[in-house]
């Protein structure tokens, strides 16, 4: 008879004979720059959904500059503003955003965010559904505060 191995590196009986590696987490507390992002992405989604463009704006730098698959790159707040503006007269926006990682360096930092959109016909008619990931990169501001300079969405166009 093979004797079993109990305590922390058993092997599950499926597993006899192969030890099971060694596995630390450690739990890094979140910093205040980091909760500052993650509510940066919360506060674009609500303000996105009830139509608020200018808190929308707030988000953003002046040059910012977004990468769509398929388009050319929109640059600057006000060609985000004008095509917002636009889509928001006519449809409604409904969208999550879960973040997978944040990472910061000095003044600036990356957000990567796996995004839900829906874009509903304020006339009816069938929406327009998205998902896929964005990588963002933020810029913290003499104030303090996180605005977003460059947004790479891959999300594929709706089917």
């Amino acid at each position: 008879m093979t004797p079993r191995r109990t305590g922390r590196n058993a092997s599950p009986p499926a597993l006899s004979g192969v030890q099971a590696p060694d596995v630390h987490v450690e739990v890094v507390p979140m910093t205040s720059d980091e909760q500052a992002i993650r509510n940066l992405v919360a506060l674009w989604h609500g303000a996105t959904a009830n139509g608020d463009v200018d808190a929308v704006l707030e988000l953003m730098a002046e040059d910012v500059v977004f990468l769509v698959a398929g388009r050319p790159p929109m640059r600057g707040r006000g060609a985000f503003e004008s095509g917002l503006r636009k889509l928001l007269a006519t449809h409604r926006i409904e969208s999550t955003g879960e973040v997978q990682e944040v990472r910061i360096s000095g003044s600036l930092a990356y957000c990567w965010t796996q995004l839900a959109v829906r874009i509903v016909p304020r006339t009816g008619g069938p929406a327009a559904t998205r998902a896929g990931s964005a990588l963002s990169i933020l810029s913290k501001q003499a104030s303090g505060s996180w605005v977003l300079v460059r947004d790479a969405n891959m999300l594929p166009p709706a089917a």
